[in-house]
């Protein structure tokens, strides 16, 4: 099972106790996936647009609960009218009075996502999304999420309205907020692992090029000093940089600071350095 189908999975086994909030979700579960039509006999007919299961069986137990709707093939009289005026057209937002409490605007994005969202794998990368068909809903959504401090963001996708969240702490946030809390947790786990990794790699690489940057400087010091050697004499040097040459030679792995270790008297690390630039501009001078 995908992540995605994780937390719709854990959000559809979510049931607010409050009527309200169940308006809230019942509506935006209609308003993204949901259609009625008209019966043979006049009846009004309710069905959801989806293939998943879970979000079927939730939206029929919301309307059970919020208007003691069962038979959804045949729904009239007083009932069906009530149902309709609260529902309103499907095509457009949701009526703010579903809206007032921050509790609903929960309910309302958790029934957005199940009707019309998905979230990526997170070990991948970080994306969730809602697809809808009309702009007014993609801008209804944008703004509440915005309620809550998520930045989300309005993109066209053929013909389809696309809001998104990119960011890993946004991701987070918007789980937490629809009350998946068990995903929620499966994501930082992961988002811990993934930061630890990538922490781990920008550290290898930095010493990586560290060690590099040793070995060519070595090389090239053991390099001019061969060449002082060769070509003028390592004991017509002047004492402190023939014992350093002497030493480098010795031992050519050894970073700087052990280096001054072995000089007599012990020099630290900007000393060697000292000592082994003046033996390479020596090396270049007699190039020259």
């Amino acid at each position: 099972m995908s992540f995605s189908a994780e937390v719709k999975e854990e959000l559809a086994r979510h049931m607010s106790p409050a009527r309200h909030c169940q308006l809230a979700e019942l509506a935006a579960i209609m308003h993204f996936c949901g259609q009625y039509g008209e019966t043979k006999d006049g009846g009004l007919a309710v069905g959801f647009q989806t293939e998943n299961e879970s979000l079927i069986r939730k939206g029929f137990t919301l309307l059970k609960k919020t208007y003691n709707i069962e038979d959804v093939v045949g729904i009239f009289g007083e009932t069906r009218d009530i149902f309709v005026k609260g529902m309103g057209d499907l095509s457009k937002p949701v009526d703010t009075l579903f809206l007032k409490k921050t509790c609903c605007k929960r309910a309302f994005l958790r029934g957005a996502f199940l009707s019309c969202g998905s979230i990526s794998d997170p070990s991948k990368g970080y994306h969730l999304e809602f697809v809808v068909n009309e702009e007014a809903q993609a801008v209804q959504l944008r703004e509440i999420m915005n309620q809550f401090d998520i930045e989300a963001k309005i993109v066209i996708r053929k013909k389809y309205f696309v809001v998104y969240i990119k960011e890993g702490a946004g991701i987070v946030e918007l789980l937490n907020i629809m009350e998946a809390h068990v995903s929620l947790m499966n994501l930082e786990n992961l988002r811990i692992v993934k930061e630890v990794r990538n922490s781990i790699n920008r550290r290898v690489n930095c010493e990586t090029a560290n060690i590099q940057k040793t070995v060519a400087a070595s090389t090239r010091q053991i390099e001019d000093i061969m060449y002082l050697r060769d070509y003028y004499g390592l004991a017509n040097l002047p004492d402190n940089l023939r014992e350093m040459a002497e030493v480098r030679l010795e031992y050519p792995d050894a970073p700087l600071k052990e280096l001054g270790e072995y000089l007599s008297p012990k020099v630290g690390k900007s000393g060697v350095n000292h000592r082994l630039r003046k033996l390479s501009e020596f090396a270049d001078k007699l190039r020259t």
